[in-house]
Parts: C-alpha cells; sequence; structure tokens
C-alpha cells in the first residue's frame, strides 16, 4: 500500500462506484465506506430502494474492485443536523435544500471523522488521507501572491451533470481533503466504464429525492413533525398583483438601498383582490410556484402557489405560468447566512460585483448584479427569475468557479 489513502463515499449507486475505480486506477490506496443515515420509511414512495439494497451494491462493488469496506451508521446525527433542519424550514414557510446540507453537515464533515477513526484501528496508526464522492465537480488548487494555499471549486465538464451546486456550502478545510474524480468525465462515460467492469451498479437508476431518505410523499414525510391544519386557499388575479419597479437591465452603481429593498421585494398584492377558492391542510407543506397538492380544478389556467403564509395559515395561488406573482427580479440573503468558498474574496458592506448566480440546481447561470450591504447581501438579476423562493439557496460564479452561496430570505 503505496498510494495516498482516500475513503471513497460508496452509497451503492454507479457514480461513487466509477469514482472508487478511477481513483485506483490513478494510484491510490483506496477504502469504501457506506453510510446508513436513515432507517425510517414513512413517508417513502412505494417501490423506492431502501438503505439495505443500497448497502449490498456498495458492499459488493468493493469486492468487485478489490478494496476494503465499512459501513458506519451516522442517522442520530443525520436526522440533528438535516432532517431536524427540514422541518424547521418548512415550519417557518421556508424550503429547505438537504442535500446541500447533507454534503456540508454529512458528507464532508462526519464522514471525514468517521473515516479517521476508521483508517486508525485499520491501519494501526492516524494517517493523512482524502475522502471521495462520486460529485460532478472539481476541484483546482492554487496559490495566492501571498503565497497561501487556495482550493477553487470548478464546476463538472459535463454540463448536463455538474454538481457544484450542492456543494456550494463546503470550507476551504473540507476541500482540501476532498477528491471529485468524475468532475473531469461525463455521465454517458461513467456508465461505459461501469459496464465494462461488469460492476453491480452499473444499470441502476440514479437517486432521486432527499439525500440518503429517497423518493417522499413530502406531506406524509412532514407530518412526522408537522401537524395538518385545514386553511384557506386564496386566488389572486393577474391584475391584482402590483410588483415593485424593476429597472430594465442590471441597476447602475447609483442605486440606494431603500429601491434595492424595493426591488427585491417579493410577493405583493391589492389588498381585498383575493377570492377564496378552497381549502387546504397546512400552508407549510406548500412552496412557491408548486401545482401538484392544491386539488381545485375548474379554472382556465392551471393554479400555481405564489406563497404560502405560514404565519396566518393561508395559501396565496394564481393562475398560470406568466402570473406576475411567481416572478421576482432580486433576492435578500442576510449577512449570517451568506458563505465565500473563497473567502479571499468576500464583498465587504458597499462592494458591487457581477457575477453568474444560480437559485436551484440545473438553471442556466443568470447574469446578476450583488450589492453587498451591512445587512446582507442584494441580489439583482438582469431578467425576471421564476419561483425565487425561501430558504433555497443562490449560488455565484465567475465563469466555471463557484464564488460563494447564500439561503434566500423572505
Amino acid at each position: 500500500m503505496t498510494g495516498k489513502k482516500v475513503v471513497v463515499g460508496l452509497s451503492g449507486g454507479v457514480d461513487s462506484s466509477v469514482a472508487a475505480y478511477l481513483l485506483k486506477e490513478q494510484g491510490y490506496d483506496v477504502t469504501g465506506m457506506f453510510m446508513r443515515n436513515w432507517h425510517d420509511t414513512t413517508g417513502l414512495l412505494e417501490g423506492d430502494c431502501t438503505w439495505e439494497e443500497d448497502e449490498i451494491l456498495a458492499r459488493m462493488t468493493a469486492k468487485k474492485l478489490d478494496i476494503p469496506f465499512f459501513t458506519v451508521d451516522l442517522s442520530e446525527e443525520y436526522r440533528k443536523r438535516v432532517v431536524d433542519y427540514m422541518f424547521s424550514e418548512y415550519d417557518r414557510g421556508r424550503t429547505p435544500n438537504p442535500d446541500v446540507l447533507c454534503n456540508r453537515e454529512i458528507k464532508f464533515d462526519l464522514f471525514v471523522k468517521e473515516a479517521a477513526k476508521i483508517l486508525k484501528n485499520y491501519v494501526g496508526a492516524y494517517v493523512d488521507f482524502f475522502v471521495a464522492t462520486g460529485h460532478y465537480s472539481r476541484i483546482e488548487k492554487s496559490v495566492s501572491s501571498s503565497g497561501k494555499v487556495i482550493y477553487r471549486l470548478l464546476a463538472g465538464l459535463d454540463p448536463n451533470k455538474d454538481q457544484s451546486y450542492f456543494l456550494c456550502q463546503l470550507s476551504q478545510e473540507q476541500l482540501s481533503v476532498s477528491l471529485f474524480p468524475l468532475g473531469e468525465v461525463t455521465k454517458p462515460e461513467v456508465r461505459k466504464i461501469a459496464a465494462r467492469l461488469d460492476l453491480p451498479t452499473a444499470t441502476r437508476k440514479d437517486s432521486q429525492g432527499i439525500c440518503f431518505v429517497g423518493k417522499v410523499d413530502l406531506p406524509t414525510f412532514l407530518q412526522q413533525q408537522l401537524k395538518a391544519k385545514e386553511g384557506e386557499v386564496i386566488e389572486i388575479p393577474k391584475d391584482a398583483f402590483t410588483p415593485p419597479p424593476y429597472p430594465e437591465g442590471l441597476p447602475g452603481n447609483d442605486i440606494n438601498t431603500v429601491t434595492l429593498k424595493t426591488i427585491c421585494t417579493g410577493f405583493r398584492f391589492t389588498p381585498q383582490s383575493g377570492v377564496i377558492i378552497g381549502k387546504h391542510h397546512g400552508a407549510h407543506f406548500f412552496t412557491i410556484g408548486q401545482r401538484k397538492g392544491l386539488n381545485i380544478g375548474g379554472k382556465a389556467e392551471p393554479l400555481f402557489v405564489l406563497f404560502p403564509d405560514v404565519k396566518n395559515n393561508l395559501l396565496y395561488v394564481g393562475q398560470g405560468h406568466d402570473h406576475p406573482g411567481l416572478n421576482r427580479k432580486g433576492l435578500f440573503i442576510t449577512r449570517d447566512e451568506i458563505h465565500w468558498v473563497r473567502p479571499d474574496l468576500a464583498m465587504q458592506p458597499g462592494e458591487q460585483r457581477r457575477y453568474q448566480v444560480r437559485i436551484r440546481y440545473r438553471q442556466p447561470l443568470q447574469e446578476a448584479t450583488l450589492f453587498m450591504r451591512e445587512a446582507g447581501m442584494y441580489i439583482v438579476f438582469k431578467k425576471l427569475q421564476r419561483g425565487i423562493t425561501p430558504g433555497q439557496f443562490a449560488v455565484w460564479y465567475d465563469g466555471d468557479e463557484l464564488l460563494g452561496s447564500g439561503t434566500i430570505g423572505e
């Protein structure tokens, strides 16, 4: 065992399996580790794979690749750090992204600590090591003019599979011990490699749903902690919506904070314009832009959620994809919710910069101007954005480098 040690998170999927193979081919001393993070089947859709099957396939892959294999149970911490956070956010009327939290809190934190323990017991002494996953992203190491080592988080080369968005909360320390061997390859190439090697995961479909939980019926899943509570569904006509003033294109340097607040304001409508059209079982079970689950018919156009008012348990909806209540020009992130993957490039109050931003995975990058103020960051887009959702992550890039991220505010 002469190569640098790396512990690969084998999930039972094809991506992590091929990641382990590629690292072994590159001369690394590879160990596979499976994380058991969720046991409860409440809300899981029928036919969804359970962790037992995942573990079996991960173990079979390790045997096929002739690498050591271990299983760790992180379910207690996963519930505290990820699932309880989900419940808390939905209870506030926000829509969290558990995959981003799972990466920051579990895969690149607890996983690293557990890997260190296992290697120490396995080898007999503490050793330096990397951790690796099957994410389609890249890390580039560089040195600043002052001699400080900087780790750049870059988009994966496969434009259809780039997963840098999900890594947007990682720190320089976490990146320094991480490897992403799939960042230079495409998904079709990964499938071909797995088929050529006859890996047990070669034909397995990609996982869907909540990280380590699976595909769930969200209301049923959330009702483990959030109670159903009947409330009114209120329709807001298109002509009753009063959008704030939107400047064309990107704003200039002379824009003030009051104007920024106005531009980035979300749902606004003319008082008394709404009409009660039905009932719901809890505003906290819905998210902005949602169409399914309303169970209200007889409308000329499809109904979409415009705003779940959790405080008053009211659900505001509107007809049509083009409803103005679904579109916003900007968003706000409180200062304590801003995270810089590149802390050396962190903006200071009074600064503004133009970057490319996305507010959800796979969304094409959007031109925007970032304004840093004492209270936080305002992001104003060149074009109106559909479905800006509190609780989700806005992520900004300079070219293919991810610089930072933040949780979208109200």
